[in-house]
């Protein structure tokens, strides 16, 4: 009698758990599939209008040497130069948006104070002229995911600047196997008041919490690095992060109506975070110049940068400085231009290194690989020659017969960035092919191209290594799996 009843229990059981786990799988699901398409937070994803100036300037940052082995090293910094300027010159109010500030780093080098000079900077501005009202609106990373507290930002708050850490929850996520699992078990588990994990960016930056790591794995971030006053605003690809402090990067400076398009996209990160407002300024300029200029952010980026690329025609121009591309509809938009007989242009990051650590070239490398076969060579590939930090700069440059278009800001050409996952901002110009910023540029692109007081980049063929294929693999699979932090 006993047997059989615990034969019973066991046939009871089964199904039982067979039951659980079918409604688990079906709530997995469901939870995939919302959190991959919900709605987003009103006013991501934004265009702004076009707008017409006078005042448009180009910054860069370059590390470059003699040779690979990096002798005749030269620091050529002036973006975060004209950010300090910028928050001395304003009167009304100081609104940033960056994802990275903080001073952590494992190598051995002397790398600028951008943290430490930045919130400086705008600490005093905030003593001397309180009236100035001043917002940093930042990304979680810099708290390790909530496991401890930036001293820089804790500066910031006690000198009465208004810092906003973004809410990462309302944006879409971008590894739905991940995210399913993190979404229904693993965002509950955070129990510890103390982080005892190290810490994925340095191992100097204090430990992390396993709720911290979990929320670190469902990969997404407000990725922007925007600046604005009352008096202007600078778009970028750079961090005010000291072991980023030598990495290239480009920023656009502008002036007119496009300022109030840019506090319009951030306030809307403000509003869904914390509720609130940002101010706007008042317009005197007049609203004409030769240049129409664009606040975009997320998928509006990808939307009219293949709207410029599908304009070319045979004997255009598409010129790139990049540090990550993947985004399969931008790669098969440049091969096909590149087929119809537009000269394209590419100076790209190796993926090599990050912060001192060996990286397996993905995704660029397989990529380029795979572009250059589709097109029979005819695409022009060329690798900065990083002797420290990175080629992080995310711009574009298309001349046709009338125009130059212009992307360039926080995006890199990847899904992660550019399909609404990811909060992301860029400045779009139109500028005359014979105005000051398109000969700026070309002229840009003319020095590292053909290097010409140094070896700012290096052959398509010097990272092309017989590991390639297998770098092809691993890229697809983790492109298909969506497991990538590309």
């Amino acid at each position: 009698m006993t047997r059989n009843k615990q034969i019973n229990r066991k046939n009871v059981a089964k199904p039982i758990m067979i039951g659980l786990l079918l409604l688990y799988g079906l709530l997995y699901a469901g939870v995939i599939i919302w959190h991959t398409y919900k709605p987003l937070p009103n006013g991501i994803s934004y265009a702004g209008e076009m707008h017409f100036t006078d005042d448009v300037e180009m910054f860069t940052d370059l590390t470059y040497a003699q040779n690979e082995a990096g002798d005749g090293m030269v620091h050529e910094l002036s973006i975060f130069e004209e950010v300090y300027d910028m928050v001395d010159e304003a009167e009304e109010f100081i609104v940033l948006d960056f994802f990275l500030l903080d001073h952590y780093y494992d190598e051995d080098v002397d790398f600028p104070k951008l943290a430490e000079t930045l919130t400086s900077h705008l600490v005093n501005k905030k003593k001397e002229q309180p009236e100035v009202r001043i917002v940093f609106i930042t990304d979680p990373v810099n708290t390790g995911y909530g496991s401890y507290e930036s001293k820089w930002f804790n500066q910031m708050e006690e000198a009465g600047i208004e810092v906003i850490y973004t809410d990462l929850d309302p944006l879409r996520d971008s590894t739905p196997i991940y995210s399913g699992l993190y979404r229904t078990l693993f965002r509950w588990g955070d129990f510890e008041k103390k982080g005892w994990i190290p810490n994925a960016m340095a191992s100097e930056a204090p430990n992390m919490t396993l709720a911290s790591y979990m929320k670190l794995l469902n990969v997404k971030a407000n990725h922007r690095k925007t600046l604005v006053t009352d008096k202007a605003a600078l778009v970028t690809s750079g961090n005010p992060h000291n072991a980023s402090g030598f990495h290239g990067n480009v920023a656009l400076k502008v002036k007119g109506r496009v300022l109030n398009d840019i506090l319009e996209a951030e306030e809307a990160v403000l509003a869904y975070t914390n509720g609130g407002t940002l101010p706007r300024v008042e317009m005197e300029v007049p609203a004409d110049g030769d240049y129409a200029v664009q606040y975009v952010t997320e998928k509006k980026i990808f939307d009219a940068l293949l709207s410029d690329i599908h304009r070319t025609q045979p004997g255009d121009t598409i010129r790139m400085g990049m540090f990550f591309i993947a985004e399969r509809h931008l790669v098969n938009a440049l091969v096909d231009a590149a087929n119809r007989g537009v000269k394209v242009e590419m100076i790209l990051d190796p993926n090599e290194n990050s912060f001192g650590n060996e990286k397996s070239g993905l995704p660029n490398r397989p990529v380029v690989q795979e572009m250059m076969e589709d097109t029979d060579g005819k695409m022009n590939i060329r690798w900065y020659n990083t002797v420290i930090g990175q080629y992080h700069t995310k711009l574009v440059v298309i001349q046709t017969a009338e125009d130059t278009y212009i992307t360039n800001g926080s995006a890199n050409l990847t899904e992660r960035t550019l399909d609404n996952y990811n909060l992301e901002a860029n400045l779009r110009v139109i500028a005359p092919n014979d105005s000051e910023l398109a000969k700026e540029l070309d002229a840009y692109f003319q020095r590292l191209w053909e290097n010409e007081d140094a070896l700012y980049t290096v052959d398509f063929e010097t990272y092309q290594s017989e590991f390639t294929f297998l770098q092809r693999g691993i890229y697809t699979i983790q492109s298909w799996l969506k497991l990538t932090t590309y």
